[in-house]
């Protein structure tokens, strides 16, 4: 016997995951865990369900309407751990949250506006918040159109997405180990938490130019074992707990830019090197460029002024992000950050999980 729950797929930016409303999945979170290890596939090469055995593939959003007074949608990120039979919502992922207005108009939860169709979302793993502002010309999502973002191939409608109040999301401040510089193992390393927790590092004090590729990366053990042995030591001491079999905090390693970016990024995600870089690591590491004395300081040039286009380079191009920043502050702070992504629906219908998962005798 076999359960059926309506479902969506996704590309949002370059992500892909399911999408879920919350009514049709478990309250409990145990079985929520459960049913979405089983949608997803629980093995290294998830051949038993619908992620791709990558980390980019095994994402998940849980999407309902929203209590809060300023909010339209509630979202709850989820990663299915690529063969750990495990689902971590610690952290966040803007990627995945390009597909959530589509989702919620295309599921009926919101009705389009016009020719565009502002969604205010409650990120529920953050408690912050994000408008993203969707085509609907016709009373329906535009899929098609001209914006480009690295890591996709051809084009699709824009979606703009303006993040507020993220400092400290999921670490309780911006800083989270209240210094600009750690020093782990004999490495200089800078936490930020702008909406994703990171831990940047000079790619030269790994012992790397950073301009390697992703798969020379992955096949490095010995640089693999020393940025896990940092990431164990400052997990604690950003808040985190005991990150061993966490998603957060992610590792990013920068170098000087290759073209006009203000740094050039490899990040591991935690174990794996990303082929890009996530929406919210690149925002959190645009974050460190604009701080005084971080271990960017000498790598990035940052433009003058309150606000600010940067140019975050990755393995497969760069991503953009505007930030309106308060140079006032000490450190400075970011009051919103603004990015381009783009989704497309891919297949919407229902999904089947083993009924005895929802057995409890």
């Amino acid at each position: 016997m076999q359960h059926a729950i309506p479902y969506m797929q996704l590309r949002g930016g370059s992500s892909k995951g399911l999408y879920f409303c919350a009514s049709d999945l478990p309250t409990d979170p145990v079985l929520r865990d459960k049913v979405l290890i089983a949608a997803i596939g629980a093995d290294k090469s998830q051949i038993d369900g619908l992620g791709g055995a990558d980390p980019l593939t095994s994402k998940v959003a849980i999407v309902g309407l929203s209590d809060a007074p300023d909010a339209d949608i509630d979202y709850l990120f989820a990663q299915v751990v690529v063969g750990g039979d495990r689902v971590d919502t610690t952290p966040n992922c803007g990627n995945i949250l390009a597909g959530v207005a589509p989702f919620a108009i295309e599921a009926g939860l919101m009705e389009p506006t016009g020719d565009s169709t502002t969604v205010r979302i409650n990120m529920l793993n953050s408690g912050s918040q994000c408008e993203l502002v969707v085509q609907t010309p016709n009373g329906k999502v535009e899929y098609q159109g001209d914006a480009c973002i690295d890591g996709v191939p051809g084009s699709a409608a824009p979606i703009a997405c303006n993040y507020l109040n993220i400092a400290g999301s999921a670490c309780g401040s911006l800083l989270p180990t209240g210094s600009r510089i750690d020093i782990v193992d004999g490495i200089e390393i800078s936490c930020i938490d702008n909406g994703m927790p990171v831990v940047m590092l000079r790619a030269e004090d790994m012992g790397i130019s950073g301009y390697e590729s992703p798969a020379e990366l992955n096949a490095n053990e010995a640089l693999k074992s020393k940025l896990q042995s940092i990431r164990l030591q400052i997990g604690p001491k950003m808040n985190l707990g005991d990150v061993e079999s966490a998603a957060v905090p992610k590792m990013c390693m920068i170098s000087p830019p290759l073209s006009d970016g203000i740094c050039h990024t490899r990040t591991f995600i935690p174990y794996k090197c990303h082929s890009a870089i996530g929406v919210l690591g690149a925002v959190s590491a645009a974050t460190a460029a604009i701080i005084p004395g971080t271990v960017a300081e000498g790598i990035a040039t940052v433009p003058a002024g309150p606000r600010k286009t940067l140019s975050v380079e990755h393995p497969s191009g760069e991503f953009s992000i505007n930030l309106h920043v308060d140079e006032q502050a000490d450190p400075p702070q970011v009051l919103k950050a603004g990015l381009l992504r783009t989704a497309r629906l891919l297949s919407r219908g229902e999904l089947y999980v083993p009924e005895h998962i929802f057995i409890t005798e």
